[in-house]
């Protein structure tokens, strides 16, 4: 009896996932991209290495085999949420998608090549244009504060230039009412000795 319960459940295919795997530090974590038993530990024993991530860097890296990715995402591995993001953001279950159709027969392999390179295209001009929005942002944030730096160093200068301009007009001002003094007490020097 125990036999045949065994059998029955001997031929049943696994629940794999598709999860992340910890490495890496204490506050500086990297993960690899597994295909796993559902009922294996997070950090234990896996399928298969499919990729890696690293959310330490900015943007992201993430580096994927995306035909063995695709391959388990097609016989029915199920990604958690993290991983089906990263995953649909590399373009897999856009893949999977289009297979389906070619499957069912609604267009050719190569129409389903055409349109996911199209998608990829399009998804490389927006990180490109977003890229190129962020550095532009950034050159005009640096031209601002370089323009108000500017300023304020013109204005420091200014009151400084007023300053010395001010302690050179009363420095002559006092050399002015000195050399009269001098003139006077000149004349009076040479008088005394000749009495």
């Amino acid at each position: 009896m125990w036999l045949q319960k065994f059998n029955k459940y001997k031929n049943k295919e696994m629940a794999t996932k598709i999860r992340l795997q910890r490495h890496g530090r204490k506050g500086y974590a990297y993960y690899h991209i597994v295909v796993a038993d559902s009922r294996a530990p997070r950090d234990g024993k896996f399928i298969e290495l499919i990729g890696t991530y690293n959310p330490n860097t900015n943007p992201a890296t993430v580096d994927i085999n995306f035909e063995k990715a695709l391959y388990w995402v097609s016989v029915g591995a199920q990604a958690t949420d993290t991983t089906r993001n990263i995953l649909s953001d590399k373009g897999v279950y856009m893949k999977k998608h289009l297979l389906g159709g070619v499957k069912k027969g609604a267009f050719t392999e190569a129409v389903a090549d055409q349109k996911f390179n199209a998608w990829v295209s399009e998804k490389e001009n927006k990180i490109e244009a977003e890229a190129n929005k962020m550095n532009s942002d950034k050159q005009a944030k640096a031209k601002v504060r370089l323009e108000a730096e500017q300023a304020v160093n013109k204005a420091k200068a200014e009151i400084l230039a007023k300053k010395k301009a001010e302690e050179a007009a009363a420095k002559a001002a006092a050399e002015a009412e000195a050399a009269p003094a001098a003139e006077e007490a000149a004349p009076a020097a040479e008088a005394a000795p000749a009495e």
